[in-house]
């Protein structure tokens, strides 16, 4: 009976409606125990038409990865042969149905989200979640990642959960107590013979929660009028426990067995039960016993308890010694199932046991091969504790903290580490555990420690491993950097140049690492030639990412643009064909920085976004403060002033927790470029002056925004303010030998000149520079300079046709504030009409939509774009149905015949 929520219950129906018309929707249904959770689920009336499929977590299957997945899709895995190869093969992998490859598993996710989306297109699916606190942390990071990127297939998620349940984002549904009335009706179904003042008390104690209404009304009418608590709701295990108090010895064992098998198989029981010495006879007649209690049904082959808690309660009620014998049972009976019995063998042990650890370390490599990260750190946990020899005890925590690193929970690698003690002696688990600890440290903002850990694990590895020695002495260096730390960038070059000449795939970066000191401690001469051979490199095919993303952000500090796009493409599309979804935040990093610098908005802020979405994909919130700077940027050139201070103070609030520079620099420059865009020169010219007083001073930004500098002192009317700025910048250019920089010098040095000619010698040698047409962003900011200088020395008609450059350029770009700005000198400068802007095809699309589009244009099909982009055959065709109306067409062919402005 479910009374009082009729809300509730329309929240749950309006999901599947949702469903039923063709849309997306996911909920989550979140209470405490016992409130009703289960119930409305139960209670959702599927109908004809419409595909469920359902799964429950299980407590003691949450270190088994992929379980309730598997439960889940059982029904419909038959068609996951038809899905993309990639995806195929991790998804059959992850489950255990073919040979495990060792993918990303948000490639599994993507594999659900494809099939899913398959199975909506011949009728509507619902999933129903329940218990969902108890999933496995595979299945549950899959399900929650498949729940945010559903968006057109006709499919519906309803998760069932405690408040503990993380819902990332998810929509939520708070189920709270039913009223009074209707608490006092279920008592007169439960308890008719309650007096009133034994009502009241047990409709106050339970708070409105049914579970523990239907238990009190059951065990504590003899307590009512008693002084004292009644058993409040977070004590129903012990009303549980009365109840199961009451069977039989034998069918409180059954029971014990039941509650510590995670299979709920009925065979797995009856071979258990066997080994634990019971009958056949025995079992049927305990199960029935328990059956009539309600606490126990047997249906399709499996046990379940009848909720949740009863199996916890069941569990406790057994004694230590018949606990560990259940175990054991269990462990003879699953000889068949590897990994439940290593936990079973685990569960039975009462000190060190080496042949339960290493069954258990086995499992731990079973897991990792299907991207079960988390399981695989539970079981090394457990083996290490159940280990003799200190040095196999150390070795397994550190395999523990890193596979719980992988899996995401950072906050459980500290602590195993912690138990480690000494550092090990050998030399390679020496580099591994100084890696960990960086990462820790990073994590939680200690950047500086991070660094001076991957020295020491450097130090470890230099005679064992001088490779891996130079690898991590440049990851060191690249943290040194993002720090704004010259003298720890300094350490690790002489460090590297210590270890004699790198070996010919190393020979670049560590030549870059080089440079990189040089640079921040005398400046570019010289420096910069020192990495170019770095960038030379990322362009060839193969190598590592790391290696490669190194490149592209070197290409960067060098000024070349366009390789660092290239590098940069080519990683994210060789991660997404490969499955490397890890690598895929940090390859739109430098991605969107690149097309951010070559003028390509749309594109860098397209990509900006994508690389938020799989930051929170992964779980790497380092990540995010440099893409939100990105963003930050281009909100300022777009004159969106809400959003520019919005990502703005969000860099801000990051980098007082992890201290990483680069991030901050992009959010102090994004705001300078809009107090600058908005008439507020003397506020951005500060704003500016004082980043070189602390860590941005040390970030490529200060050499790129020196041109700024110029631009404020000038507005200002104090060209002498400016002088230190261009000369930064006439430096770097002049070592960089790019056209575009040398272009930009000449601007600088146009709008300091007093001199009219002089002045006019400048800008057109700079025209001249801009001449390819690279980062048509610095092109108009020359033009409009160049106008503006020929308006104020009454050169009107001259300076119209600059503007008229520049304004165009900015709206293609777009750069909505400096378009105005064109467009106000312009009239300044006499013209008459203002023609109106080009109609900007691409201004509507949101970032999601211009990828699709793009990919479509490129000629990948829906699904092949679906399998680039984490989502689903349906939403790719959803939101090319949305843009084609936005750019003027009505269908693909039509789509590949227009010229689509970057």
């Amino acid at each position: 009976m479910i009374l009082g929520r009729d809300a509730d219950r329309a929240a749950l129906r309006d999901v599947v409606r949702q469903a039923r018309v063709g849309h997306s929707a996911a909920l989550v249904v979140r209470g405490e125990p016992g409130i009703g959770k289960s119930a409305l689920l139960g209670d959702i009336t599927a109908g004809p038409g419409l595909t469920v499929l359902r799964c429950a977590g299980v407590e003691s299957e949450a270190e088994i990865p992929f379980a309730s997945l598997h439960l889940l899709l059982h029904p419909v895995l038959g068609r996951a042969e038809a899905l993309p190869g990639l995806q195929r093969a991790a998804l059959l992998g992850a489950l255990g149905m073919a040979p495990a490859q060792g993918r990303d598993p948000l490639l599994v996710g993507a594999a659900v989200l494809t099939l899913l989306g398959e199975l909506a297109e011949t009728e509507p699916v619902l999933c129903l979640v329940d218990d969902a606190h108890w999933l496995d942390e595979a299945s549950a990071r899959t399900l929650r990642f498949v729940a945010r990127r559903l968006h057109a297939d006709a499919v519906a998620m309803i998760f069932a959960a405690r408040p503990e349940f993380d819902p990332a984002g998810l929509p939520e549904h708070r189920l709270d107590g039913i009223v009074a009335a209707d608490c006092d009706t279920l008592l007169d179904r439960w308890a008719p013979g309650l007096d009133r003042p034994a009502r009241d008390r047990i409709i106050r104690d339970s708070a409105g929660n049914p579970l523990a209404l239907r238990e009190l009304s059951q065990v504590a009418p003899d307590h009512a009028h008693l002084p004292g608590p009644l058993p409040l709701p977070r004590r129903i295990e012990n009303a549980f426990g009365t109840r199961i108090a009451r069977l039989t010895p034998s069918a409180r064992t059954v029971l014990a067995l039941a509650a510590a098998d995670e299979t709920a198989a009925l065979g797995v029981l009856l071979r258990a039960a066997a080994a634990h010495g019971i009958s056949r006879d025995e079992l049927r007649g305990a199960l029935h016993e328990a059956e009539t209690a309600e606490l126990l049904r047997v249906s399709g082959g499996r046990v379940g308890f009848t909720h949740p808690l009863l199996r916890a309660a069941a569990y406790q009620q057994a004694g230590f010694d018949e606990r560990l014998a259940v175990h054991r049972s269990l462990a003879d009976a699953l000889a068949a199932e590897p990994d439940q019995q290593a936990w079973h063998l685990a569960a039975a042990a009462t000190g060190p046991d080496d042949a339960a650890a290493d069954a258990l370390q086995r499992a731990a490599e079973r897991a990792r091969g299907r991207s079960g990260h988390a399981a695989a750190a539970a079981a090394l946990e457990r083996a290490a504790d159940l280990t003799r020899d200190p040095g196999t005890r150390a070795r397994r925590l550190i395999e523990a903290a890193t596979a719980a690193s992988d899996a995401g929970r950072h906050q459980r690698v500290r602590p195993l580490l912690d138990r480690v003690g000494d550092v090990p002696v050998d030399p390679v688990l020496t580099a591994r555990y100084h890696e960990l600890r960086a990462r820790v440290a990073f994590d939680s903002g200690d950047a500086a420690r991070a660094h001076d850990l991957l020295v020491a694990a450097s130090a470890a590895l230099a005679e064992h491993d001088p490779v891996a020695a130079r690898t991590v002495l440049i990851d060191a260096a690249r943290n040194a950097w993002q720090l704004s730390d010259p003298s720890r960038v300094a350490d690790a070059a002489a460090r590297l140049a210590a270890l004699g000449p790198a070996p010919d795939a190393l020979a670049a970066a560590v030549a870059a690492v080089a440079g990189a000191a040089d640079l921040l401690t005398t400046g570019p001469a010289g420096a910069l030639r020192a990495m170019r051979p770095l960038v030379a490199a990322g362009l060839r095919p193969g190598g590592s990412y790391a290696l490669r993303l190194n490149a592209a952000f070197v290409a960067g500090i060098v000024g070349d643009f366009t390789a660092g796009s290239s590098i940069a493409r080519q990683v994210v599309d060789e991660c997404r064909a490969t499955g490397a979804v890890g690598w895929l935040p940090l390859a739109h990093v430098t991605l969107a920085t690149a097309e951010l610098y070559l003028g390509q908005f749309r594109t860098a802020g397209a990509s900006a976004v994508e690389g938020l979405r799989l930051a929170a994909d992964t779980g790497q919130p380092n990540r995010t403060g440099y893409l939100e700077g990105v963003l930050a940027w281009i909100a300022a050139v777009r004159g969106d002033e809400e959003e520019c201070l919005r990502l703005a103070a969000q860099c801000h609030d990051g980098f007082t927790t992890h201290r990483i520079a680069n991030g901050l620099a992009w959010a102090v420059w994004g705001r300078a470029l809009l107090d600058l865009a908005l008439g507020r020169a003397a506020d951005a010219l500060d704003r500016l002056d004082a980043a070189l007083d602390g860590p941005v001073r040390h970030q490529i930004h200060a050499v790129h925004f020196a041109a700024d500098q110029v631009e404020c002192a000038v507005r200002l009317g104090e060209p002498e303010r400016a002088r230190a700025a261009a000369d930064r910048f006439a430096i770097w250019a002049e070592e960089s030998g790019q056209p575009w920089a040398r272009a930009v010098t000449h601007r600088c040095e146009g709008m300091l000149a007093a001199d009219p000619d002089v002045a006019e010698h400048h800008f057109t040698t700079a025209l001249r520079a801009h001449a390819d047409g690279a980062r048509p962003w610095e092109i108009a900011r020359t033009q409009l300079a160049f106008g503006e200088r020929l308006r104020r020395d009454r050169r009107k008609n001259q300076a119209r046709r600059h503007l008229r450059a520049a304004r165009e350029t900015f709206e293609r770009l777009p750069a909505r504030a400096w378009a105005d700005r064109a467009a106000a000198e312009l009239r300044a400068a006499g013209e008459q009409s203002d023609t109106a802007p080009a109609v900007d095809l691409l201004a509507t699309l949101s970032p999601q939509e211009l990828q699709i589009v793009t990919l479509a244009h490129a000629g990948l099909t829906n699904r092949e774009i679906a399998a680039r982009l984490f989502l689903s055959p349906k939403t790719v065709s959803y939101h090319l149905y949305r843009a084609f109306p936005k750019l003027g067409v009505a269908s693909r062919g039509q789509l590949a015949r227009i010229d689509l402005p970057t």
